[in-house]
């Protein structure tokens, strides 16, 4: 089929189209043609830790990684729980950003926990969803009503579920590879208890919730019974969730130290298992950039976190090779299900929608190497893997913002 776009907007889908003259074609024989894929979870550190990442190096790794949108978690530094911060992004990403940038506001006023933000106002300056992400909402009273008044406004609310007491001074996994590194682990209990009091929130106040990075078997068989009763919730988890193990920490390895930590091998089956029957709606990188100095440390002092926009495609794709989704499955998790969980109008090709497109090339072969990767901090546990996949181009309101082919 043809694909016509015309001032930034999908004018026609067919076969044999027409396009006027002076129109730039693309040939896009043997690639795969989709929505522009959309990262639902992203850290830009902008403003404030700018020495990680800004919006300029974010949306470059964004567009290489075939992503033409992101939405950028509230914290920075002053955190994203106002007006003012929200229109600074904003104002910035429309001179610097290769793809669109859409913020995320913060739950609670400074991500501290003790009242709520300006949800509202957040809203009405442009932030398509609310979340604490890096922390928890540990009072749940105070959860209880973030969900009733997003509800009342309409905007989405994003958890990061975690139980704080239980994760103690844990920096991994708590299982067989902790006790054998010596490492203070993390229980699976931490996150399936705090993940079931969101679903059961979402359920009293007959509000939707969206459960940030799930790991656990556990957590995706709360979501899936949840879903079965009716429970408005979604969740997404990230690619280094379906790919590693606890196994990858073995050498005290700091780029595999992130938040949830990477659980067993019985959890990264649960994590395929749920993307498989949709219990999982999304899958997204949880772009978490450090600085060298900040992973180049003692395990216990390693900040949590990998950057994961250049590295998604290919180890989604894989997912396709091994059967356990098809094309379309992967389409829907990596852009028309993140679009209709924050309510942005995108995630489809149909004549009328914004021209946001990439085209995959499913076979190109590539390994990762740091000083290739367009965001500013490198650290990945993915440094030397072979992959197969890329994005051939990134069109970003019909504009070319990308082209690795």
């Amino acid at each position: 089929m043809d694909v016509l776009i015309a001032d930034g907007v999908v004018l026609e889908l067919g076969t044999g189209l027409s396009a006027p003259e002076g129109t730039e074609t693309i040939d896009a024989t043997g690639l795969v043609v989709t929505p522009g894929l959309i990262d639902m979870h992203v850290h830009l550190r902008d403003p404030g830790l700018e020495y990680k990442e800004d919006l300029a190096t974010g949306s470059r790794a964004a567009a290489a990684g075939g992503f033409t949108s992101v939405a950028c978690m509230p914290n920075t530094k002053p955190v994203i729980d106002n007006k003012a911060v929200t229109s600074y992004i904003l104002n910035k990403a429309r001179n610097e950003a290769l793809v669109n940038i859409f913020p995320v506001g913060a739950i609670t006023q400074g991500s501290k926990g003790d009242t709520l933000a300006e949800m509202g106002e957040m809203k009405e300056a442009g932030c398509v969803a609310v979340s604490d992400d890096g922390k928890p909402v540990c009072n749940s009273e105070l959860m209880r009503r973030a969900l009733e008044y997003a509800k009342g406004i309409g905007i989405a609310v994003i958890c990061h579920s975690e139980d704080l007491a239980l994760v103690g001074e844990g920096v991994m996994n708590e299982g067989f590879v902790s006790t054998e590194l010596g490492l203070k682990g993390i229980p699976w209990a931490a996150e399936d208890i705090a993940v079931a009091r969101d679903v059961y929130l979402a359920e009293f106040t007959g509000s939707p919730v969206h459960i940030a990075h799930i790991s656990t078997e556990g957590s995706a068989r709360i979501i899936r019974n949840a879903k079965a009763r009716g429970v408005q919730v979604t969740c997404e988890t990230a690619p280094h969730y379906f790919t590693l193990t606890d196994e990858a920490v073995r050498g005290y390895n700091t780029n595999a130290k992130m938040n949830p930590p990477l659980r067993g091998e019985a959890d990264r089956a649960a994590m395929k298992a749920a993307l498989a029957d949709g219990t999982i709606d999304a899958i997204a990188t949880d772009h978490a950039p450090h600085h060298l100095d900040e992973k180049d440390v003692e395990f216990n002092l390693a900040m949590n976190g990998i950057v994961g926009l250049e590295t998604s495609l290919p180890l989604s794709l894989k997912l396709v090779e091994e059967g356990v989704l098809d094309l379309q499955q992967l389409v829907a998790a990596m852009s028309c299900n993140p679009a209709k969980i924050l309510g942005l109008d995108r995630g489809t090709l149909k004549p009328g929608a914004v021209g946001d497109v990439t085209v995959i090339d499913p076979n190109k072969e590539w390994t990762v190497v740091a000083e290739k990767l367009e965001t500013k901090s490198k650290n990945s546990p993915f440094i030397g893997w072979q992959m197969k996949g890329a994005s051939a181009y990134t069109i970003v309101k019909g504009q070319v913002v990308h082209k690795g082919i």
